[in-house]
């Protein structure tokens, strides 16, 4: 990513195309995301079983190096063994298909654009197990105020902006990374933007959940707004709590 956006700021490329969940909350001096084109599905699926997450024997073993996830599968079902699992999305169909893990957790979004969907297993309940900010969309990036920022309008979605917005927020409010466990989802309802949040402990034991309905003309605000509520339930202090268990 750091590559990438030094050689946008050097002139050495004009557009850099990211999956939006991995671009940071702030954005280096001189760069900005001038494209949010139309997203894709945002839900993470358990991938290797026809059961649900909570109906998972104890001891399964599911694979996954994302904090996020990690939280999530242990929040809902304590009694599975989570694995770290790494690779790109074909390493970890294969080492699925090795018998490595009994199942993984992908994002639906990967598999549909690599054509993949007979291989998606079982999507996971948007409420319960909350994606990460950004999950299955794009993000253009480019020089601020640069000729490629006016090019690359044309494939902006405005519903896929808000939603991306209001997520982003969450993630900038929170003070958090994507190395901390945090989801975030937006969708649009008419004229109303509903956005739900995540914050937990890495291995389940604490977390906090919110959600709130807004205008959709300001999904900046809503994010803030969800995040500020959180930070008062104490979800700052569990983030924190969380990157000392990892030695952050």
């Amino acid at each position: 990513m750091k590559e990438i956006e030094d050689a946008l700021l050097a002139g050495d490329v004009d557009l850099a195309v990211h999956s939006a969940k991995d671009v940071p909350a702030r954005l280096p001096d001189g760069l900005t995301i001038a494209a949010v084109p139309v997203g894709e599905d945002p839900r993470d699926t358990l991938v290797g079983s026809a059961e649900p997450l909570e109906a998972l024997a104890a001891g399964t073993r599911v694979g996954t190096s994302s904090l996020r996830r990690r939280s999530q599968l242990l929040a809902i079902n304590p009694g599975i063994e989570v694995v770290p699992l790494r690779g790109n999305v074909d390493t970890r169909l294969r080492k699925l298909a090795g018998g490595e893990y009994e199942s993984i957790v992908l994002a639906l979004a990967g598999l549909r654009r690599l054509e993949r969907d007979a291989e998606a297993g079982t999507p996971l309940d948007i409420d319960r197990f909350v994606p990460a900010p950004g999950q299955g969309l794009l993000a253009l990036e480019t020089r601020a105020n640069d000729a490629a920022a006016g090019t690359v309008s044309a494939l902006e979605d405005p519903a896929s902006r808000r939603r991306l917005e209001a997520e982003r927020a969450v993630v900038e409010e929170l003070d958090a990374s994507c190395y901390t466990p945090v989801g975030a989802h937006a969708r649009l309802d008419g004229g109303q933007i509903r956005l739900n949040a995540f914050v937990g402990m890495p291995d389940g034991s604490d977390w906090i959940t919110d959600r709130l309905s807004a205008t959709a003309e300001d999904p900046r605000g809503a994010g803030r707004e969800l995040a500020r509520r959180m930070r008062a339930a104490g979800a700052e202090e569990l983030l924190r709590q969380a990157e000392s268990t990892l030695g952050a």
